[in-house]
């Protein structure tokens, strides 16, 4: 499901418009991206919670040189999936 099949699946079940729903889905990928990016964390009971983690550095390898690779510490968003998601 894409961005423009996720809008129209909520417009058809909410009753409101696409124009609408467009608005609401964005506001609400703004609002987590901003939350996130301030190192907040957002739970929604039942359908899971993002939050921002830090990975340390590794060593990794590179198949093409046959050689090993530091990958430098980063933060990335994690997904933790709720107890009804996928019931």
């Amino acid at each position: 499901m894409n961005k423009t099949d996720l809008i129209n699946a909520m417009a058809e079940k909410t009753g409101l418009t696409k124009v609408q729903a467009k608005s609401a889905l964005e506001a609400f990928m703004t609002t987590t991206s901003e939350t996130l990016k301030k190192g907040g964390k957002i739970s929604l009971v039942g359908f899971g919670s993002w939050q921002v983690v830090k990975r340390a550095a590794r060593t990794g390898y590179n198949p093409q040189a046959k050689k090993a690779i530091k990958i430098p510490a980063s933060k990335v968003v994690k997904f933790r999936a709720g107890s009804k998601l996928g019931k």
